[in-house]
């Protein structure tokens, strides 16, 4: 292992994809001088026409660049928007971590961050519950299904029926557990009860033997996330989600004021 890592150390100047150096490369300098012709880009980057070429055309299929009416090339907004996403997320858990942290010590259980992105849930913060509780198997930038979970349905639960509909019909419906949702019908009628009770439930649809309570947070940054109490069944009878439901919503009005 030692061999391995000064092998990676002494070739660390040296990108081991060559393709990945000219496609970075060419968008660097399209984002630093703007708009270039095909041949000032080639001249620039040691590359022959047609190599520039393919790795415009190659930027232009993912997005990240544009052909001008006047035959020059471009960055596009994506660029921007994935920086955005980035900085907006670390900002984002920087600023509600200590949120996150209270409410652990306040209920001694495993909170969770998420934000929305397609279909899933993808966790970008976690505070552990204190030393001797059952360790949670989730893991930061693990992803779990909206419809079956307490923080989608709490992300859900403020969306308008067509942007709810459509994300159930581009989502893998399946019984991952005995009590996961399976019928839109029954779905919608959980996020009905979100929006009575102020708070989402998954009551072991995404993992047995976890129950989860959870609510969305409007912060005014773009995208949708959502924070989650999780712990076993055996500590989360009926009368203990009511008390740890309280303790969610007053961390969601206390975020919300601040943010």
């Amino acid at each position: 292992m030692e061999r391995e890592n000064m092998v990676l150390l002494d070739e660390g100047s040296k990108n081991p994809i060559q393709v990945a150096d000219r496609l970075f490369g060419t968008l660097e300098l399209l984002a630093e001088k703007g708009s270039l012709p095909l041949m000032e880009i080639a001249r620039a980057q040691g590359l022959n026409k047609a190599t520039a070429h393919r790795i415009l055309r190659s930027l232009i299929y993912l997005g990240y660049a544009r052909q001008n009416g006047d035959s020059t090339y471009a960055v596009t907004l994506k660029l921007a928007a994935l920086a955005d996403k980035v900085v907006g997320r670390e900002d984002l858990t920087a600023a509600i971590h200590p949120y996150l942290q209270r409410l652990m010590e306040e209920t001694g259980e495993t909170v969770h961050l998420v934000r929305r992105e397609g279909t899933n849930a993808v966790y970008i913060d976690k505070v552990e519950a204190r030393t001797g509780r059952i360790r949670m198997d989730s893991q930061i930038g693990g992803r779990i299904p909206l419809y079956c979970s307490g923080v989608g349905k709490a992300i859900c639960a403020e969306m308008k029926a067509a942007e709810v509909a459509a994300i159930w019909q581009a989502s893998d419906i399946r019984r991952i557990t005995p009590y996961t949702i399976t019928d839109y019908e029954d779905f919608l009628y959980a996020l009905e009860e979100v929006r009575k009770k102020g708070y989402a439930l998954d009551n072991e649809e995404n993992e047995g033997g976890v129950r989860c309570i959870a609510s969305s947070i409007s912060v005014g940054r773009g995208g949708q996330y959502a924070f989650s109490i999780s712990a076993p069944v055996a500590r989360m009878d009926n009368d203990r989600i009511r008390s740890l439901a309280e303790c969610v919503i007053r961390t969601r009005e206390a975020i919300r004021q601040e943010l």
